[in-house]
């Protein structure tokens, strides 16, 4: 049975796009057959993070208008065999997306994939709302600071009340707390909220804590996803993270301060 995920936070920049790429990546060197959709539309950057930009012909707002089918619109990436992409339009508004015309995606979608990840715009405007409606698991993006945070908890609140799940008094949304640019020096000086902080704030499971690395920016900039890069301390906590996602329990790293040995603090790095 294929399994939507939404990948929300309230904030704008915490790394949504960058979650959405490791995760939905990270399932599909899993064996698990996965299509990422940005629905960012009118500011899509999905595809620049997946390094498919040029290849984009079709989009997702060409197949809810009936201009193109799936088939025509999926990208399928050239690095993990089973990880497919559809990216968001350029040209058109968020209401060009349709409650009806992205049930028919989805439902389609389903047949085929085991993992749908949805990389929804920040907030609670169109975009972001249609990204969460259909969900069965969340996946919501923090960064350890308070106005992240607080924002977050307002999303939590609409993924209790306004998803389809809700509407239908079926099971809840299955909520998860993904944790992004942590660093534990800042933590210990008290510019950032800690993990336990962040936890009693919005009260749901951890899925991963990533820390601050340039590597994201790295990968990025690069046209990959981070969790490509397995000696970044970023690629292992988002790999950490899926084991998490598919019922693992796994230790938790890179929360406290690495204490730098005799010649690094003689010689610095």
């Amino acid at each position: 049975m294929a399994k939507i995920i939404v990948v929300t936070s309230g904030k704008g920049g915490v790394g949504k796009t960058t979650s959405s790429a490791a995760i939905g990546t990270g399932l599909a060197l899993k064996g698990y057959k996965t299509a990422i959709i940005d629905f960012d539309i009118g500011l899509r950057n999905l595809d620049l993070i997946m390094g498919c930009e040029r290849r984009v012909v079709y989009d997702f707002v060409n197949v809810i208008n009936g201009e193109a089918n799936l088939n025509q619109a999926l990208i399928k990436d050239k690095r993990v065999e089973k990880l497919f992409i559809l990216p968001a339009s350029q040209t058109r508004d968020k209401d060009a997306l349709t409650r009806e015309g992205v049930e028919k995606v989805l439902e389609e979608l389903k047949e085929e994939f085991d993992f749908i990840i949805c990389d929804s715009p920040a907030g609670i405007e169109a975009g972001a709302m249609m990204a969460l409606y259909f969900a069965d698991e969340a996946i919501v993006t923090t960064n350890p600071e308070v106005s992240s945070v607080r924002d977050s908890d307002r999303i939590l609140g609409i993924l209790q009340s306004k998803s389809k799940r809700a509407e239908q008094g079926e099971q809840p949304v299955k909520e998860h707390l993904l944790l992004t640019r942590y660093n534990p020096e800042r933590v210990s000086t008290g510019e950032m909220l800690s993990v336990e902080d962040v936890q009693e704030i919005l009260a749901i499971d951890l899925l991963g804590v990533i820390p601050e690395s340039k590597s994201v920016l790295n990968a990025s900039n690069s046209g990959q996803p981070v969790i490509l890069d397995s000696e970044s301390d970023a690629g292992q906590a988002y790999s950490d993270a899926i084991e998490r996602l598919l019922g693992e329990i796994i230790d938790f790293r890179f929360l406290n301060v690495e204490k730098k040995g005799l010649l690094k603090r003689i010689f610095g790095g």
